[in-house]
């Protein structure tokens, strides 16, 4: 088995457990016993404390009636990069499987799906798209520099990151045979 990703911030999983218990208007021990936890483990989890598993943090979602990923999505800034190897990762109690979650679909939003094949030269410039685009470029191979103009961060394999598509941006392959999956977002 290889070296388990970092682990994913408790602050995170604390601060969004508070929020949407709040929001769903639970207390802590009725919380715990529609997810089938501890109150303890609970009251620990929103005290940032703990390691809870992937099994735990799903059980609180549902019993929350939120995605997985509304408890374990980091704050957005308008630049995200999660490099290969890092990011929000949650590991399995019961098996050798490791969740990255890279980003998560809002309410209401569409979805545009490209592969990208890029050679060096000249980058592509885009124009913005609709407002209220957001994109996110994981990297096949190569290496590419993406993002808002003046604002692009070098990409390597696997990293991902994500921007406003909706100001002027660019993309430009920094070495032979880059490929990366593009991901249009439109809310």
């Amino acid at each position: 088995m290889s070296q388990p990703p970092a682990r994913l911030p408790m602050e995170w999983i604390a601060a969004s457990l508070k929020r949407e218990r709040t929001r769903a208007g639970l207390s802590l021990s009725e919380l715990a016993k529609r997810a089938g936890v501890a109150k303890s483990t609970l009251s620990q989890l929103e005290a940032a404390s703990g390691n809870p598993g992937v099994e735990t943090i799903w059980a609180l979602a549902v019993a929350l009636g939120v995605p997985f990923s509304a408890l374990v999505e980091p704050p957005t800034q308008s630049l995200q990069v999660i490099r290969a190897g890092e990011g929000p990762a949650v590991a399995s109690e019961r098996a050798d499987f490791v969740a990255t979650l890279l980003s998560a679909s809002p309410p209401g939003a569409r979805r545009d799906i490209y592969h990208i094949r890029a050679e060096p030269g000249t980058a592509r410039e885009s124009a913005p798209h609709i407002p209220g685009t957001v994109e996110h470029l994981i990297v096949g191979s190569g290496k590419v520099k993406a993002g808002p103009l003046g604002e692009g961060v070098e990409l390597n394999p696997g990293d991902y990151a994500t921007y406003r598509g909706d100001v002027p941006h660019a993309y430009e392959a920094l070495l032979p045979g880059t490929t990366f999956v593009l991901v249009m977002q439109h809310v």
